[in-house]
């Protein structure tokens, strides 16, 4: 048992895991269908006497999720956790984070911030997942990081369809001020701890990523990764945008 224990909650230390295959699509089809589902039977939902249950479950499941990720690292010294990698410094942990407090108490605020940063930066999360390449399905690691990535858009979600919540411009400019603190800190942690590439600002990852493209010169990376996060903005709040124009253009022709 603890030969097995040890093994589950280790890495690999060859890649374990690889992109576009059945143990990288897997989770998102379940996610996709969770969505589905959710919206199909947003009202029965909203009218259920078990909804402020299911928002309790969810914020639940989404904290044990997130701080999952740590109670392994403390429960395994042989992983050397230190502050180069594991320090709660990342847009996918504090989404998380920030989901379950706005199920529980329904703020608006939480969800503004939210909204974007899953929608813009922790999307890239579930197309290039590079923290699972030491970590097959065999692991611990795989079912935390998945659970802790597709939960946060099922809560988004969830506050969309079932309590009608959406985003405005004002939600974009609150979301993209907490993210720009967020990077002013792992700017500085990286700058103090050797080794250390928090929000990827430092170098590229030897994983495979999307953020490859970027060249390793700080400042081009900078303007460059600043440049993507304000495309992916505009594109998430496009579909409501898009939508509060032909609401004016109908309300106009009536």
């Amino acid at each position: 048992m603890r030969e097995f224990l040890i093994y589950f909650f280790s890495e690999g230390t060859k890649p374990e895991f690889a992109l576009f295959t059945p143990a990288h699509f897997a989770p998102v089809l379940l996610l996709l269908a969770a969505l589905f589902l959710m919206h199909r039977f947003r009202r029965q939902i909203r009218s259920s006497r078990h909804e402020e249950t299911l928002r309790y479950v969810l914020a639940f499941a989404l904290i044990i999720s997130d701080m999952s990720y740590y109670w392994r690292l403390v429960g395994a010294p042989w992983l050397h956790p230190g502050p180069v990698e594991n320090l709660p410094i990342g847009v996918c942990g504090w989404a998380v984070i920030l989901c379950s407090y706005m199920l529980i108490g329904k703020k608006q605020l939480l969800f503004d911030i939210s909204y974007f940063w899953l929608l813009s930066g922790s999307l890239f999360a579930l197309i290039t997942p590079t923290p699972l390449t030491y970590t097959g399905v065999t692991r611990f690691r795989y079912y935390q990081f998945w659970l802790e990535h597709t939960l946060g858009y099922v809560a988004i979600f969830y506050m969309i369809f079932v309590h009608g919540m959406r985003p405005t411009l004002r939600s974009a400019v609150r979301s993209y001020a907490a993210l720009a603190a967020m990077a002013a800190l792992a700017y500085w942690v990286n700058s103090m701890i050797p080794g250390a590439n928090y929000l990827y600002m430092a170098r590229p990852e030897a994983a495979p990523s999307v953020l490859d493209i970027l060249p390793p010169n700080f400042t081009l990376r900078l303007i460059i990764m600043a440049a993507a996060i304000t495309a992916m903005y505009a594109l998430a709040y496009l579909p409501w945008a898009l939508s509060d124009r032909r609401k004016a253009a109908s309300e106009k022709r009536s």
